[in-house]
């Protein structure tokens, strides 16, 4: 088997890259170096040069705040992009797996989020991961949509990594504690991610780590497990502020992961504490 991963420069990709090379499956890595996904000739004659077996798409603009100034720039990115891959992995007859968002949904209740509830995105970058959604549902027979939520992993930026950097030069920080949801760790989606690309129970998923948190919980326990004292002093959304709008509820039911054969992912503490002392072994 080959597959095709963009955004292999991200958290994510990176991961997925090098979970496929251990499994001795052939990976193909992109990122716009390699294939501009807003340039439907460019994905064209990458992805048929390359001609992949699968395409994982985890390539995408997750600038949460920065999406609501560049709608635009969004869009082409999270919507057309996906159509760009969707319109040849439908010609080459591949089957495509599309990483979404807890965002396509309002964010409300408590109850988690089951795959087929209504989408009602309420930011930019919502809206445009939801078109990215609805562009490979409508084009494709052979697809997988992974939502996922409060990634962090080895390569690029996370909410660990900030956390941990801001305790070099701060003593007290204040973190929100009225959204909640499931750290995930990108090692173990990774994992899950080239387990289900080799099959063919196609449809709609959601995959994080078990258990939920607050992000102010999720902070107090990276720099408990990380050894470090600080004040960390918990603030609602609105104290808080920021541009786009946030999800008070990330919770999501992962029921039919299991339901279809595949293995659930650990407990984000556990993932956390792997996490930080993969993230210890590369200082060294």
């Amino acid at each position: 088997m080959k597959v095709l991963v963009t955004g292999v420069g991200g958290q994510l990709g990176h991961d997925v890259v090098k979970e496929l090379t251990g499994r001795g499956i052939e990976a193909v890595g992109t990122d716009i170096q390699e294939m501009d996904i807003t340039d439907a000739t460019s994905v064209e004659r990458v992805i048929k040069a390359a001609a992949p077996d699968a395409v994982i798409h985890c390539a995408a603009y997750t600038a949460v705040d920065a999406a609501e100034d560049n709608e635009e720039v969004c869009r082409r990115i999270n919507a057309d992009g996906t159509q760009n891959i969707a319109n040849v992995c439908k010609e080459l007859d591949i089957r495509m797996l599309y990483i979404s968002t807890d965002y396509v949904f309002n964010g409300q209740g408590e109850r988690p989020w089951e795959p087929e509830d209504e989408r009602d995105p309420q930011s930019v970058y919502g809206q445009t991961k939801y078109e990215g959604e609805l562009a490979v549902q409508r084009t494709l027979d052979k697809y997988f949509i992974v939502r996922i939520a409060w990634v962090f992993g080895v390569n690029g930026k996370n909410f660990v990594k900030t956390m941990l950097n801001l305790a070099k030069s701060h003593d007290r920080i204040t973190v929100v504690n009225d959204q909640f949801g499931s750290p995930t760790y990108t090692y173990d989606l990774a994992r899950l991610l080239v387990d289900m690309v080799q099959t063919e129970k196609y449809g709609v998923y959601h995959a994080t780590n078990e258990g939920i948190c607050s992000w102010y919980e999720f902070a107090c326990a990276i720099f408990e497990e990380a050894g470090i004292s600080m004040n960390v002093v918990p603030v609602s959304t609105a104290e808080y502020g920021a541009k786009a709008s946030r999800p008070a509820n990330s919770r999501m039911s992962k029921e039919k992961l299991g339901e279809n054969g595949f293995q659930r992912l650990p407990e984000w503490r556990d993932a956390l504490r792997r996490y930080l002392v993969e993230l210890n072994s590369q200082r060294f």
